[in-house]
């Protein structure tokens, strides 16, 4: 299934008992076709807040379905915040989060007045913001690269090393957006590079980057940008 939701007022993606998530309002109406628990693997776990434009799910059925009667299916169960795109039978090896070659982040800032119709959709910065400053410092981003000064402290995995195969710093009308696409990411990696970009931008840190990634040090950059304004955009397979 490629789907796409509002994370607004989900607490992520993942499965937590007693909260509202994406997985466990599919998971609820797969009960209701199975008559039993199915179990859906997403490509991405995104956190609270965080929408998805491009997301991808696989689960393991016996109720023998064309595609496009899937998707009527669910999206005359699902909420207002969830749409179901597409959806494709798939070989029994297949796996949403595994096979993924890469993903595309995209985070949506703007300035100046606060604009209450962008609340939990964009990230409000009221200070202007210098995009050439910006981009200098998001292009030593590309690469293969030890992240752990742009990982959160709680990421369990060892091995942070990523590599990041482009970053464009698109201005719009409101702001800017800036698009980070890669073959893995790690917890909160995407959000904590747009909150250096942000302190660069506007003129509380220079831009340091590969010195940064040097250091391997989450200490350096303590701080996370909002949940609201990050959105994912796509996700990469070879035969998709």
């Amino acid at each position: 299934m490629n789907i796409s939701y509002n994370g607004r007022d989900f607490s992520g993606f993942q499965y937590q008992h007693d909260y509202r998530t994406v997985q466990g309002t599919i998971e609820k109406q797969l009960k209701r076709m199975h008559k039993m628990p199915t179990r859906i693997h997403g490509a991405s776990r995104t956190d609270a807040g965080v929408h998805a434009l491009d997301q991808y799910i696989h689960f393991d059925t016996t109720i023998d379905l064309p595609g496009d009667k899937w998707a009527f299916i669910f999206n005359r169960a699902m909420p207002d915040d969830i749409y179901i795109k597409d959806v494709d039978i798939v070989d029994d090896d297949f796996h949403s989060r595994y096979h993924a070659k890469g993903k595309t982040y995209r985070y949506k800032i703007y300035t100046g007045a606060k604009n209450p119709f962008y609340k939990g959709l964009v990230t409000h910065v009221p200070d202007q913001l210098d995009i050439s400053k910006i981009k200098e410092a998001a292009k030593d981003f590309v690469g293969v690269h030890d992240f752990t000064t742009f990982s959160s402290a709680k990421a369990e995995i060892k091995n942070k090393v990523r590599e990041i195969k482009q970053v464009d710093i698109i201005k719009t009308e409101a702001g800017l957006d800036i698009v980070i696409t890669g073959t893995g990411f790690l917890y909160n990696m995407v959000r904590i590079i747009v909150a250096y970009l942000l302190e660069v931008g506007r003129g509380l840190r220079k831009a340091d980057t590969l010195n940064m990634i040097a250091q391997k040090d989450r200490t350096i950059i303590p701080k996370t940008a909002p949940a609201e304004g990050l959105y994912l955009e796509k996700v990469w397979y070879e035969n998709l």
